[in-house]
């Protein structure tokens, strides 16, 4: 839902992300212990002033998950409210807020998945915190940007240069990276987001030029699991690539969760604050 770009130096094109691999019986495979530990990230954000008033969110709803959108160029905001059984999106534009439902699965629905009583209370609720975001949403988008480049430096607090304001300060728990290494076989790399179930990517590959065309193997997400699975492409010429069919695809399966896996620093910044405004987060 969020448009935040993945934010790292990862060049895929050049020298890509790798594990740091293993050589067991003569191949290199992912070791998954050589992951980094989890950290904690403190945010000093301007989240406007706070608590909101009015009804809190029904307890019957529990713990949402909360996601934003901000297009600038089509001057619109959005605001996703989840929960297991269905989903509530809030659209701002030219100063009126509509909405409508969804799914558990994301599928659009006509009527909403819970009682009248309760779905007047829930975009009641909603309503006020995107009223709140209109006008903090594009300041926050950058300065998410800017706490997680901060956080990748190794730095582990982020304040926003600022007049003498109320600020909030935000506890985030960043996950542990695997450790990586360069690409080690031959040519150029990347992936790209591909059609069917379960989140799939396709690896491509060059030994030429710097834009990768051909594909030789895929990695998706193991529903059951949660964990990448992966499969190489028919008919690859694992000699012309430089690394053996299974280093390739444990290598891939490293990348699919740092970087599809692993919650992106800047969504969980923005995750968290919209947490804050909307008095959900866990913090006093």
């Amino acid at each position: 839902m969020l448009s935040l770009p993945r934010l790292g130096v990862w060049d895929w094109g050049c020298s890509s992300v790798s594990l740091i691999p293993t050589l067991i019986n003569g191949v290199f495979v992912t070791d998954p212990t050589l992951r980094l530990p989890n950290s904690m990230f403190r945010a000093v954000l301007d989240l406007g002033e706070l608590p909101l008033s009015g009804p809190p969110l029904p307890r019957r709803f529990r713990q949402p998950e909360l996601d934003a959108d901000w297009d600038e160029e089509a001057g619109i905001t959005e605001l996703f409210v989840g929960f297991e059984d269905g989903e509530l999106h809030l659209e701002a534009s030219d100063g009126r807020i509509d909405h409508h439902f969804h799914r558990p699965d994301g599928d659009d629905v006509v009527a909403s998945p819970w009682g009248p009583d309760d779905t007047h209370a829930l975009v009641q609720w909603a309503t006020r915190v995107m009223n709140h975001l209109l006008p903090l949403l594009p300041r926050l988008f950058e300065d998410a940007e800017a706490a997680a480049e901060w956080h990748l430096a190794g730095l582990p607090v982020f304040a926003r240069n600022t007049d003498p304001i109320p600020l909030q300060v935000l506890d985030v728990e960043m996950e542990g990276e695997l450790l990586v290494l360069p690409w080690l076989g031959s040519g150029h790399v990347e992936s790209e987001h591909t059609d069917g179930p379960d989140h799939p990517i396709v690896l491509l590959w060059n030994p030429e030029h710097a834009q990768p065309d051909i594909p030789i193997a895929r990695a998706w997400l193991n529903p059951k699991t949660g964990e990448p699975k992966s499969k190489a492409e028919f008919r690859v010429d694992w000699t012309a690539v430089g690394m053996p069919k299974a280093e390739v695809l444990s290598w891939l399966e490293g990348v699919y969760l740092n970087h599809h896996v692993l919650e992106d620093p800047a969504e969980a910044i923005l995750r968290a604050a919209l947490e804050r405004i909307a008095g959900i987060d866990q913090q006093p």
